[in-house]
């Protein structure tokens, strides 16, 4: 018996419990965001293999599933600057789906919050001399 794949509907439903979910796309694909900010989509680089998702993850993140799982995660030359990780559908387990969501939402999450705390923290402008 072969392992039905998981498809783009699957993986909006799991993510449906996370904060300020939007469906919307990327560069054409489907896509999961927050607050305006891709954390998971459907890879459309013609290097990413067939049914593959792409999710947005520490560097640090990426290298330790790439080590626990290589069946299942994977990365290609064009998202090597980018932090993220290439997701076989057909290959990952629902649960660790759903972690991998939590964790690129989290990831996505703390950085937006961090650009608007230090955007909120403007230098003031000392008077000039006249």
């Amino acid at each position: 018996m072969t392992k039905k794949s998981i498809e783009f509907e699957d993986v909006r439903r799991m993510a449906e419990g996370l904060a300020d979910v939007e469906v919307g796309t990327s560069y054409r694909t489907p896509a999961l965001k927050v607050r305006g900010k891709v954390f998971a989509c459907i890879a459309s680089h013609r290097s990413a293999e067939p049914d593959t998702l792409v999710a947005v993850v520490s560097f640090d993140d990426r290298e330790q599933l790439l080590e626990a799982d290589p069946a299942t995660y994977y990365i290609k030359d064009h998202y090597l600057n980018y932090p993220s990780v290439l997701v076989r559908l057909r290959q990952i387990h629902r649960d660790a789906l759903r972690d991998l969501l939590r964790m690129a939402w989290t990831y996505v999450s703390s950085k937006d919050r961090s650009r608007r705390r230090s955007a909120g923290r403007r230098k003031r402008r000392t008077p000039r001399a006249r």
